[in-house]
C-alpha cells in the first residue's frame, strides 16, 4: 500500500556512501586504533570488549555527532532497538530484538528497562525525556535480571551522566533548524572544595512540528522542552559519592496521526484532506492532541572502600513523574450522524522510592564477585475522562456538498454526550536478593555464575461509574464508553458496584551461566544462558470492567541462549563484535483487542509463548588517524509460537506464527567519521545510511494491515573548529533524500504516524567552550 525504497536506488545510495567513505580512508594519513569504551553493564568497570555480553556503547559525543536528544533517536544508532511511539510517553514503549511490553495498562511495567545513573525507571513513558549532559549510554540486549533485577526481561538501557570536573570548564550550545527547532543549552562544571567538584546543566528547547491542523491553521506535532540538572561529586579518602537533582517539564502538541486512505466520501469530505498515505501532512482535529509532562528526581550514589579492597555501594533514588494525555479519538473536527465524537483527558503520576546495595570484591583476583540487596516502591494514579458527542439524527443542515450530517450541539434531544470518568490507584512493591561471581579457571577461561530471588507484589483499585449523559445526568453509552460501572454485574461474576479491586503476589528465581575464553589476546569467544523476569500486573486501563479485567497477569519469563565473539585486528585498528541468540517467552504480556461501542480498546493479558532468534554483529574500524567507519547490523524473527487458545471455545488462535509488533526483521546502519586538520580549522565530517525492513503495527498483523513498509535514511554532518575545539559550528542535514516514512500504520492506512525526520530538514549547531 505504501511504497518501499527499490533496490535499484538503494544500491545507487549504497554506491554514493560507500565511495565517498573510500575516497575519505584513501586520503587519510596514519594508522589508528578504535576508540577503548569502559562500562558499566556489570556493575562494576569493564573494558566493553571484556563483558561476556551482547552490547552498544554509544558515548555522549557520538549521540551529539548524529544529533541525536533523546532515546527515540538511538534507533539509527543501535538497530536492535525500536520504538513504539504512541500519541502520548505514558503510551510509548522500548521494544529489543522485536520484544517490548505495548500496554495501556498502569498496572503493567515494560519489559526492556531503562537505568539512569544507577535508579531503574517505573514506567516506558519517564525515559522519554530529553538526554542531557550524559557521559555514554549502554544497550545490554537479551534478559539483564540477575543484577539489575527490575524490568528486565528483554533487555536494558544504561544511562550514565558526566560528572564534575577538576578545573572550571563551561559549554553553550545553540542550535536551530530549517524547519523551525530551536535549542539553547548551558553547562558549567568545576571545583567547590578539595575533593568536590559540581555541574549544572540548563536546557530548553521548541519545535513547531511537521503536521498542519487545518482545524486551527496552525502546525502540530511539535514540543516546548526545558529543564535543569545539578550534581556534586566527592571523590577523596575512603570513597566516592554523587548526588543529583533534576527538572525536566515538557509541552508537547503531540502526537496527532494523519488519514493516509480514504474513510468514505462524507468524512473526506468533512475532512477537507486528499489522503496520501505516508505523504499527507495534514489533519482537521477539534481537539489539539498534547502530551504534558513534568518529572523531577534526586538520586544518591556512594561507593565506599571497605576492608580488604571490598566496595560496599549503595544506589537510592527519588522520582516523580506526572504525565497528561489530551487526545482527538475521533480524527474529525465535528461529530456527524452515525460518527461519534470522541475525546480523552488522563493524567498518571507515578511517584517511586528505591534503594539497592552492593559489596563488591576486588577485580583483580581470581575470584570475583558482587553481592546485595533491593528495595523498590511505586505508587501509580491515573484519573481518565473520555466525552463523547453522539447523535443517530440531527435537526442540523446535511452538507450540500458530502451529504453527511453534523450533529446539533444545541439539540439535546437528537444529540446525546455521553462521558465517564475513571480513577485507578496502583501500588508495586519489590524486594531482591543478588549475587554474581566469576572465576578464573585457568588465565584463558573463565566462568561466570550468578542468581536474584525476587518478590514482587501489585495491588489496584479502579473505580467508574457507568457512562452517563452530560446534558442530562442520565444514564448513556457511546464510542468506548459502557453502561456498566467498573465492578461488573453479578449476573457475569461481577460485585455489581463502580469499583473494582485486587492484588497478587509472585516469587522468583532466576539467574545466569557464562562461560567465557580468550582465544588470544583481543579475541574472546562466550556462550552464555540466562534466565529473565518480568513481575505480575493486572489490566487497569479506563474501560477496566471486573471480573475478566480484575484476573491477574501471571509474571513473563525468558528463557535466553547466547553464543558471540568480541575481537579486535591489527593492532586494534578493526573491532568486531558479534551474537546470535535464542529467547522464548512463556506467558508473554500483550496487548488484545477488544470492541467497546464501535470503538477499539486494548486489554493486557498473558498471550502465550513467543520465540526470539537472531544475530547482531557490530564492525569499527580506524584505518587512519581521524577516521573512523562503522556498520552495525541486528536480524530478529520475533514471532508468537503459540497464542493461548480462545477459553470458550479452546480453538487455536489465528495469531500464532505471527511476527510481533514493531520487530522488522533486518535492520542495520553504515556511516562514517573524519576529523581532520586543515589549515587553520579543523573539519569533523559525518554519514550514515540506516535502514529498517518491514514491520507490523500491532500484535497479529500481516499483510497490509498494519503494515510499515520499509525505508532507508541518509543523515549528514559537517562540522568545523579552531585548532583547540573551543568553538565549533555544526551542519548536521537528516533525511537528506527526503524519503517518506511512517513510524505506526492503524487501521490498514486510516491512521498513520509521521516522524519528523520523514522529510528532509537541516540545522545548525553552534558549542562554545569556555576553559
Amino acid at each position: 500500500m505504501f511504497s518501499a525504497q527499490s533496490s535499484r536506488v538503494f544500491a545507487r545510495r549504497a554506491l554514493a556512501v560507500s565511495a565517498s567513505v573510500l575516497a575519505v580512508a584513501a586520503s587519510a594519513p596514519a594508522m589508528a586504533q578504535v576508540e577503548e569504551i569502559i562500562v558499566t553493564a556489570q556493575k562494576v568497570k569493564q573494558n566493553v570488549q571484556d563483558v561476556p555480553i551482547a552490547i552498544s556503547a554509544v558515548t555522549g559525543e557520538a549521540m551529539a555527532r548524529a544529533g541525536a536528544k533523546s532515546l527515540e533517536d538511538i534507533t539509527s544508532i543501535v538497530p536492535s532497538v525500536t520504538f513504539r511511539k504512541g500519541t502520548t510517553n505514558a503510551n510509548s514503549a522500548i521494544v529489543m530484538r522485536g520484544v517490548g511490553t505495548i500496554s495501556f495498562s498502569v498496572a503493567a511495567e515494560p519489559s526492556v528497562s531503562t537505568v539512569v545513573d544507577g535508579v531503574v525507571l517505573s514506567r516506558s513513558g519517564q525515559s522519554f525525556l530529553d538526554l542531557v549532559d550524559f557521559d555514554r549510554l549502554e544497550v545490554l540486549r537479551g534478559p539483564q535480571g540477575t543484577l539489575f533485577g527490575k524490568n528486565a526481561s528483554a533487555g536494558l538501557v544504561n544511562i550514565v551522566s558526566k560528572g564534575g570536573t577538576k578545573d572550571f570548564e563551561a559549554e553553550a550550545n545553540v542550535y536551530g533548524t530549517t524547519d523551525d527547532e530551536y535549542r539553547a543549552r548551558m553547562t558549567v562544571s568545576g571545583p567547590i572544595a578539595p575533593d568536590l567538584t559540581g555541574r549544572v546543566t540548563g536546557f530548553y528547547g521548541k519545535y513547531d512540528g511537521n503536521i498542519r491542523n487545518t482545524y486551527y491553521d496552525k502546525m502540530v506535532n511539535g514540543y516546548e522542552h526545558y529543564g535543569a540538572r545539578g550534581l556534586i561529586d566527592y571523590d577523596g579518602n575512603g570513597g566516592r559519592l554523587r548526588l543529583i537533582a533534576d527538572y525536566f517539564k515538557a509541552n508537547d502538541d503531540c502526537c496527532a496521526e494523519v488519514t493516509g486512505v480514504t474513510r468514505g466520501p462524507a468524512i473526506d469530505g468533512q475532512l477537507g484532506i486528499v489522503p496520501q498515505g505516508e505523504d499527507t501532512r495534514e489533519v482537521n482535529q477539534n481537539l489539539v492532541t498534547r502530551s504534558l509532562d513534568r518529572q523531577y528526581s534526586f538520586t544518591l550514589n556512594a561507593d565506599i572502600d571497605t576492608f580488604a579492597d571490598h566496595t560496599f555501594s549503595i544506589v537510592t533514588g527519588y522520582r516523580n513523574w506526572r504525565n497528561t494525555e489530551i487526545r482527538d479519538g475521533d480524527f474529525l473536527p465535528r461529530a456527524l450522524v452515525g460518527t461519534p465524537q470522541l475525546h480523552d483527558r488522563g493524567t498518571v503520576q507515578t511517584d517511586q522510592v528505591s534503594a539497592e546495595v552492593r559489596l563488591a570484591s576486588p577485580q583483580n583476583q581470581a575470584l570475583t564477585y558482587q553481592v546485595g540487596g533491593f528495595l523498590w516502591y511505586s505508587k501509580n494514579t491515573q484519573d481518565f475522562t473520555r466525552s463523547d458527542v453522539t447523535c443517530a439524527a440531527s435537526t442540523a443542515p446535511a452538507d450540500p456538498v458530502t451529504g453527511a450530517q453534523p450533529c446539533n450541539l444545541s439539540d439535546t434531544v437528537n444529540t446525546l454526550f455521553p462521558t465517564a470518568t475513571s480513577r485507578s490507584d496502583v501500588e508495586f512493591r519489590n524486594w531482591a536478593l543478588f549475587g554474581q561471581a566469576t572465576y578464573e579457571i585457568t588465565q584463558a577461561l573463565r566462568l561466570t555464575l550468578g542468581g536474584r530471588f525476587t518478590h514482587d507484589s501489585v495491588s489496584y483499585t479502579h473505580t467508574r461509574a457507568a457512562a452517563v449523559n452530560a446534558a442530562t445526568g442520565l444514564p448513556a453509552t457511546g464510542a468506548g464508553l459502557l453502561g456498566t460501572g467498573a465492578g461488573g454485574t453479578v449476573a457475569t461474576g461481577g460485585n455489581g458496584t463502580d469499583t473494582s479491586s485486587g492484588s497478587t503476589s509472585a516469587d522468583n528465581f532466576s539467574g545466569k551461566a557464562v562461560l567465557q575464553y580468550d582465544v588470544m589476546d583481543d579475541v574472546m569467544v562466550y556462550g552464555s544462558y540466562t534466565r529473565g523476569y518480568k513481575g505480575p500486573a493486572f489490566n487497569v486501563f479506563f474501560n477496566h470492567t471486573a471480573p475478566n479485567n480484575a484476573a491477574p497477569i501471571d509474571p513473563e519469563k525468558s528463557n535466553s541462549f547466547e553464543v558471540g565473539f568480541k575481537s579486535q585486528f591489527l593492532d586494534r585498528m578493526v573491532q568486531l563484535n558479534a551474537a546470535a541468540f535464542l529467547v522464548d517467552y512463556k506467558g508473554f504480556q500483550a496487548n488484545n483487542f477488544v470492541l467497546i461501542n464501535g470503538a477499539t480498546t486494548t486489554s493486557l493479558t498473558n498471550a502465550g509463548t513467543v520465540r526470539s532468534k537472531g544475530f547482531e554483529a557490530d564492525l569499527t574500524v580506524a584505518p587512519a588517524q581521524g577516521l573512523t567507519l562503522r556498520a552495525n547490523a541486528a536480524y530478529a524473527d520475533a514471532r508468537v509460537r503459540k497464542f493461548n487458545p480462545n477459553p470458550l471455545t479452546n480453538a487455536a488462535d489465528a495469531r500464532d506464527g505471527t511476527r510481533l509488533p514493531l520487530a522488522p526483521k533486518f535492520s542495520y546502519t553504515i556511516g562514517a567519521d573524519y576529523d581532520v586538520e586543515l589549515g587553520p580549522v579543523k573539519l569533523y565530517l559525518s554519514s550514515d545510511w540506516h535502514h529498517v525492513s518491514k514491520q507490523f503495527s500491532d500484535l497479529g498483523e500481516s499483510g497490509e494491515s498494519g503494515e510499515i513498509a520499509p525505508y532507508g535514511l541518509w543523515n549528514a554532518s559537517l562540522g568545523v573548529s579552531d585548532p583547540d575545539d573551543r568553538y565549533r559550528l555544526t551542519l548536521l542535514v537528516k533525511n537528506i533524500l527526503d524519503d517518506s516514512y511512517v513510524l505506526l500504520n492503524t487501521t490498514a492506512g486510516q491512521r498513520l504516524m509521521i516522524p519528523r525526520d520523514a522529510d528532509r530538514y537541516a540545522g545548525l549547531n553552534l558549542r562554545v567552550r569556555f576553559n
